[in-house]
């Protein structure tokens, strides 16, 4: 039994995930969900369990690339239940866990040729991405890109390439009627893809650090400019 935390994106979403299936789960988006939604939404999945929390066997939290201030939230919140319910704890890697998503979403539409790119918007033409192949083996690591008219020349001449998630959609007129590229609009992820990677990480187990461990932020922070007048 993992309790599962997707907070890398604007949607904050809970799992109880176990070998089985996803046995409870709650999700929003928007502003703000991450801090006003998340201790709500565990509550409500061990409430629907009615489990406690010294039954579980780990706490799986996506690791990034994605939002600096949620994925301190949710790795945050991971460490504190961890703490207090002696869990080791679990960080999957989010693009990873979209990939296994959309695999699933997409099912027999996949063949062994195709390659999957999820991507997290970084603003304006930039994303956070990597690519997997159609057994969702990594092959190019993950890294902030610019995308352009030329961006997966190469890899358009062999393989049909499938873009989603929150970085996608802006890309649809860049592309628009290229051979070989679908962008899927309205992926989102979800704790419940955490699913295989939270059980395999378990099975070898695969812990991090409760004390040290960090998001995989890929890019520094840099504050923004206040608006209050005299700061």
């Amino acid at each position: 039994m993992i309790l599962c935390l997707e907070t890398a994106t604007p949607v904050c979403s809970v799992a109880l995930n176990e070998s089985c299936c996803t046995i409870a789960l709650r999700e929003t988006e928007g502003q703000n969900a991450h801090s006003e939604k998340i201790t709500n939404f565990i509550r409500e999945v061990m409430e629907t369990a009615r489990i406690d929390y010294r039954q579980l066997d780990a706490v799986a939290v996506s690791k990034g690339p994605g939002s600096y201030t949620g994925l301190r939230i949710g790795v945050s919140t991971a460490k504190g239940i961890c703490y207090a319910a002696d869990l080791p704890l679990m960080a999957i890697d989010t693009l990873e866990a979209m990939a296994y998503g959309m695999k699933m979403k997409l099912g027999s539409q996949i063949t062994e040729n195709d390659l999957l790119i999820p991507m997290i918007d970084a603003r304006r033409m930039e994303v956070y991405a990597a690519i997997f192949d159609a057994n969702l083996n990594k092959i190019e690591d993950t890294e902030a890109r610019v995308i352009d008219e030329n961006s997966f020349a190469e890899l358009r001449l062999n393989h049909r390439l499938w873009l989603f998630g929150d970085g996608a959609p802006k890309l649809g007129k860049l592309f628009e009627n290229q051979p070989n590229i679908n962008i899927i609009d309205g992926f989102k992820p979800s704790a419940a893809f955490m699913l295989p990677l939270a059980e395999k990480a378990l099975k070898a187990q695969d812990y991090v650090d409760v004390a040290y461990f960090e998001p995989f932020y890929l890019k520094d922070f840099i504050a923004g400019k206040p608006h209050v007048k005299g700061l």
